[in-house]
């Protein structure tokens, strides 16, 4: 049963067993609610007797305060159980998905966006964290601590517990055939919020290009209609639930006109005394008020399926997996007719042969959409290869865990990432270890120190989110910086110098030289005076190496290389008329 609800509810074990936990918690809070019921019809037919016998008024008392303090004590149980137990658990899972992600190949987040990802770990989670705390154990507690007073009912007289509970498979089937109805307004209400999520954020981040080309109205018109589309779609979910609830409801109270009927039938013919007719009537006032509630966590039990579904899809999708023993001999990548396609179909690479080897500087050129950038992301495992397989110095990195073999990389990106915090703790990324001497002195092969110096507070600066407070060759020297820092044997750069200057990228190049000595280099770059000194250049062009050699040997050959080596040079050399 464990497993099951781990699976039903994505919940952690620990989270199953307290779900079980605060079901019985609620089942004994529901039940404690009864005493007070049977202590006041033995009170009633004490006093249709005759009166309440002297000796008896201490009973009675000391049963009020033992109601209460039943009542007192398993509502404490209950609140331990459900919400103390929810809150850890919402915890756990927020973490688990964030662990998974983590685990998660590349390929994974092509599909998804970053409003869809942080609706799942954020807004999901919270809602589940209110149907755990608030609808399961509460529905689950209704219908057991039900099922054991309609027995007891069945007892008393089998007549009038059938009038009374006649209306409650009626009424949870009325909102259990609901369940579709609903799954597929909550999945069209999901698409509308993350579509709306989607045109707010991209609204924030492309603020200044909607300004530069007065499009801010005409893009805050589809926005509107985003949110518009979000507050009918809410609207439409909150109806389509009512209907069913408020029709259940209905049902649900005709059972009080049942009782009553059936018990004056039953009175007047003299088959039914007055004290046990009183007894019903008492227990379904106080049976029908929980079962209500039930109808409404039921329902709110069954909108979560597709808030479960989304979690699973994350929790469910396979990781990446291998040794965490490294087995390397060297630092030679090797790719042996490799192919890649993406999950849309698009094929990027096509039997794709080429060896980086150590102590060299291998440079991957050509045209846009070539797959230089697929290359560098395959070697690092970002993604898993389709067909064929690569190598770092003989041991296979698809049977190597992620995060072991990316010990063994140090890697540049063209699109940086940096961290709303200070230049020194940016770059300390590159190795956590190290004292602020050391990340100065990587700092410095990157030329960092240049600018970090003339800052406010210098090393100390925060650069804001995503170093918006820098422009867009300082950001990249941070990024050399962490390569530089955590000092890796293998070093990829993609377009690592594309947003400096000549200078700097000359100044850059020498500290590169530098860090390369008896290390494989790969790089990727479009500026071919950045790759003229590179010992070997592999030439991708549509998914497969049309050239590889090195700079003056492609030359000669007067292929792809050449072509693209004269078109720079004419480009550089153009003036306006």
């Amino acid at each position: 049963m464990i497993k099951r609800l781990q699976k039903r509810y994505a919940l952690s074990e620990q989270g199953a067993k307290d779900l079980v936990k605060g079901c019985l918690a609620c089942v004994m809070q529901n039940l404690s609610f009864m005493f007070p019921v049977g202590l006041l019809f033995y009170f009633v037919r004490d006093l249709l007797n005759g009166g309440v016998p002297g000796e008896k008024i201490a009973f009675y008392v000391i049963g009020c305060v033992a109601c209460i303090g039943l009542i007192l004590f398993t509502t404490y149980i209950q609140y331990n159980a459900t919400y103390f137990a929810t809150y850890t658990e919402s915890g756990v899972r927020r973490i688990t998905l964030a662990e998974q992600l983590r685990k998660i190949p590349l390929s994974f987040f092509g599909k998804k966006d970053l409003a869809d990802l942080t609706s799942t770990i954020m807004a999901d989670c919270t809602f589940l964290e209110q149907s755990f705390s608030h609808f399961i154990p509460e529905l689950a507690g209704s219908i057991i601590s039900t099922i054991l007073i309609s027995i007891s009912l069945f007892i008393f007289d089998w007549r009038m517990a059938l009038a009374a509970l006649w209306v409650t498979p009626v009424a949870f089937a009325i909102v259990g055939f609901s369940a579709k109805v609903q799954e597929k307004l909550n999945q069209k209400a999901m698409d509308v919020r993350i579509t709306c999520a989607d045109g707010i954020q991209e609204c924030i981040e492309t603020v200044r290009d909607l300004k530069a080309n007065n499009a801010e109205a005409e893009y805050m018109k589809g926005l509107g209609k985003k949110i518009r589309a979000v507050e009918r779609r809410s609207i439409l979910n909150e109806f389509g639930l009512a209907a069913f609830v408020v029709s259940a409801s209905l049902v649900l109270k005709t059972g009080i006109a049942t009782v009553a009927l059936a018990g004056s039938v039953l009175l007047i013919q003299g088959s039914l005394d007055v004290i046990t007719f009183f007894l019903f009537l008492l227990v379904v006032s106080r049976l029908y008020d929980p079962l209500q509630g039930a109808l409404q966590n039921l329902a709110a039990v069954i909108s979560t399926r597709t808030n479960i579904a989304r979690m699973n899809e994350i929790l469910d999708h396979p990781i990446q997996q291998g040794d965490t023993r490294l087995s390397n001999k060297g630092f030679d990548i090797v790719f042996d007719h490799v192919s890649f396609a993406y999950n849309t179909g698009e094929t990027v690479l096509k039997d794709v042969s080429f060896t980086a080897k150590q102590g060299e500087v291998t440079a991957l050129v050509g045209p846009s959409g070539g797959g230089k950038t697929t290359v560098s992301r395959l070697a690092a495992r970002f993604w898993d290869v389709s067909r064929g397989r690569i190598t770092v110095g003989g041991m296979d990195i698809s049977k190597t865990d992620p995060e072991t073999l990316l010990s063994l990389f140090s890697i540049v990106f063209q699109d940086v990432t940096l961290f709303d915090n200070t230049i020194l703790e940016n770059i300390r990324i590159g190795n956590k270890e190290a004292t602020d001497e050391q990340v100065m002195a990587a700092a410095r092969l990157a030329n960092v120190d240049e600018f970090a110096e003339k800052l406010p507070d210098g090393w100390n600066t925060n650069i804001g989110e995503n170093g918006c407070e820098l422009s867009g060759g300082e950001r990249q020297r941070i990024s050399i910086a962490r390569a530089f820092l955590k000092n890796a044997p293998i070093i990829l750069l993609d377009e690592a110098t594309a947003s400096l200057d000549v200078e700097n990228e000359t100044l850059i190049q020498t500290a590169l030289s530098r860090l390369i000595e008896d290390k494989t280099v790969l790089v990727i770059a479009h500026r071919m005076r950045t790759v003229a000194g590179a010992d070997k250049i592999v030439v991708l062009s549509e998914g497969v190496v049309a050239e590889e050699g090195a700079p003056e040997e492609l030359k000669e050959k007067n292929g792809l290389y050449a072509r693209m080596v004269k078109l720079q040079t004419e480009s550089q050399n153009w003036r306006l008329a």
